[in-house]
C-alpha cells in the first residue's frame, strides 16, 4: 500500500466516531500503557521469589476466578447502575489491589491479593464493551472495537519491552507503576467519559412490551447462540493466554530472561499497531463466519509452531502468526456477541462473554503449568493446536445460519437514546423512541 494510500485508510478507520469513544479510547490507552501484573506475574513468581511453575500457575489461576466472580456481577452492575459508575469502581479498586499486591511477601498472601486483582481488574470489562456499544452506530462498531483493541495493543507494546527492563531492576517498580496508570485511567473516565445507558422505554409507552424488563442472567443462559459464541470464546481464549502464562514460564525453562520474553512478546503489540488500521478495512467487507474459523486455526498451529522454537526470534516468528490471529479474532468475536446482544441487556450479555475469558484466565494458568511440569512444554503447544481445530469447526456450525439485518433474537428489547449524565448527547446514537435493530449484520 502506498504512502497516500495508508493516509487514506486511516483517515477512513477513524473518522466519523463519536467524541465519547475517543476519550473512552484514550482511558484504555492509559491503562494498558500500565499493563504489568498480566505479562509478568509468572517470571515475577519463579524467577524473583523462586516459586515453582506450579505455584505461579496456582496463583494466576486465583487472579482467573477473580474475573470468573465480578464477570457477571459486573455485568449486572452495568445495566442497573451504569456504565462509568462500573468503570470508575472497577479501576480504583484495580489500582490500590496492584499496590498492596507488589508489597505480599507470604505465599497465601500472595494468592489472596491476587484473587482481589482478578475480580478488580475484570470487572471493567463489561462496562467498557457495553458502552462502546451504546454510543456507536451499528455500522461503525467493528471498526470501533478494532481500535480500542488497537489502544490496547499500543499500549502493550510500549509497556511490555519496558516493563521487561523494569522488572530486571525492580518488580516492585512495575506493580506501583500500574497502580499509578490506573489511577490515571479512572480520572480520564471521571472527567471525560459520560453515562451512556439506554434509557428504557416505560411499559405503558407506544412500541414498549414486556420484553422491555426480561433480561435477566437467565434469558443470556437460555440464548442458544449466543452460548454457543461464549463456549467457543473460552476456547479461543484458553489459547491466547498461553502467551502470558505458558510462553514465559517455558521461556524461562530455557534459560530466556525476563526481558527476553518482554521483547520477543512485544511483537505481538508492535504487529497489532502496524497492522490493526490495514485489517480493520479489510475484515469490515468479509464474512465473519470465515473470518473466525481462518483465525481460530491461527492461533491454535501459530501456538503449535512454538514447540519448534529454539531462540528469541524464532520465539517472535511464531508470535507473529498467533497475532495475526488476534487482529482479525478480536474485533469480529466482539461485533458477534453486540449483534446477539438486547439493547437494554448489554451488561449481563457483555458480563457472560467477559466470563469466558475469566474462565480462560482460570484455567489456562493450571493447565499450563501442570502440562510444563509433567510433559514439557511441547505438549502444551500442541494442545494449543488441537483447541485451535475444534474451534474453528465449531464457528463453523454455529454460524451457518447467522440471522439476516432486522432479525430479531428472542431477548430484544426497545431501545431509546442514551442517558448522559454530563457533556453533549452522543454523536450517532439513537435518540428519541426510535428503535435500532437487536441484531444487525456485521460486515
Amino acid at each position: 500500500m502506498s504512502v497516500a494510500g495508508l493516509r487514506r485508510a486511516t483517515r477512513e478507520t477513524v473518522s466519523g466516531l463519536p467524541r465519547e469513544f475517543w476519550w473512552l479510547w484514550t482511558s484504555t490507552l492509559v491503562n494498558r500503557l500500565g499493563a504489568f501484573v498480566a505479562t509478568f506475574m509468572a517470571l515475577y513468581l519463579t524467577m524473583d521469589r523462586g516459586y515453582s511453575a506450579s505455584y505461579a500457575g496456582l496463583v494466576a489461576a486465583l487472579h482467573g476466578l477473580g474475573g470468573v466472580v465480578s464477570s457477571l456481577g459486573a455485568g449486572v452492575m452495568t445495566d442497573r447502575f451504569g456504565r462509568r459508575p462500573t468503570m470508575l469502581v472497577a479501576q480504583v479498586s484495580t489500582a490500590v489491589s496492584v499496590a498492596v499486591l507488589g508489597f505480599m511477601v507470604h505465599p497465601v498472601a500472595i494468592a489472596a491479593v491476587a484473587f482481589v486483582v482478578g475480580m478488580a481488574s475484570n470487572a471493567s470489562r463489561p462496562a467498557v464493551q457495553a458502552m462502546i456499544a451504546d454510543i456507536v452506530p451499528a455500522k461503525d462498531r467493528v471498526r470501533a472495537f478494532s481500535l480500542n483493541y488497537w489502544a490496547i495493543n499500543l499500549g502493550f507494546a510500549v509497556s511490555s519491552a519496558g516493563a521487561g527492563f523494569v522488572a530486571e531492576y525492580s518488580y516492585l517498580a512495575g506493580f506501583v507503576g500500574e497502580a499509578v496508570m490506573t489511577l490515571v485511567c479512572a480520572v480520564v473516565v471521571f472527567m471525560k467519559v459520560p453515562e451512556s445507558r439506554p434509557a428504557k422505554v416505560p411499559s405503558t409507552a407506544p412500541g414498549a412490551s414486556a420484553a422491555d424488563d426480561a433480561v435477566r442472567l437467565g434469558t443470556v443462559l437460555r440464548d442458544g447462540r449466543f452460548m454457543g459464541v461464549v463456549g467457543l470464546s473460552f476456547v479461543i481464549a484458553l489459547i491466547f493466554q498461553q502467551g502470558y502464562v505458558g510462553l514465559p514460564v517455558a521461556m524461562g525453562a530455557d534459560g530466556f530472561s525476563s526481558s527476553d520474553f518482554g521483547t520477543a512478546v512485544a511483537v505481538n503489540g508492535v504487529l497489532i499497531v502496524a497492522l490493526q488500521i490495514p485489517v480493520t478495512r479489510f475484515i469490515q467487507s468479509r464474512d465473519p463466519r470465515r473470518l473466525l474459523i481462518v483465525s481460530s486455526l491461527l492461533a491454535g498451529y501459530g501456538f503449535g509452531l512454538t514447540a519448534f522454537a529454539g531462540s528469541v526470534g524464532v520465539y517472535a516468528l511464531t508470535i507473529c502468526v498467533w497475532t495475526v490471529a488476534e487482529i482479525v479474532n478480536a474485533p469480529v468475536q466482539n461485533g458477534l456477541v453486540v449483534q446477539l446482544s438486547p439493547a437494554h441487556g448489554r451488561g449481563r450479555y457483555q458480563g457472560m462473554y467477559t466470563l469466558s475469558w475469566a474462565a480462560a484466565a482460570l484455567v489456562a494458568p493450571l493447565m499450563s503449568g501442570v502440562v510444563i511440569d509433567h510433559f514439557g512444554a511441547g505438549w502444551l503447544w500442541g494442545t494449543c493446536a488441537v483447541l485451535g481445530t475444534v474451534a474453528a469447526f465449531g464457528y463453523w456450525l454455529l454460524m451457518r445460519n447467522l440471522p439476516k439485518d432486522g432479525a430479531t433474537p428472542p431477548a430484544t428489547v426497545v431501545e431509546s437514546g442514551p442517558v448522559m449524565d454530563s457533556g453533549p448527547a452522543v454523536d450517532g446514537a439513537v435518540a428519541g423512541t426510535g428503535a435500532e435493530p437487536a441484531v444487525e449484520r456485521m460486515g
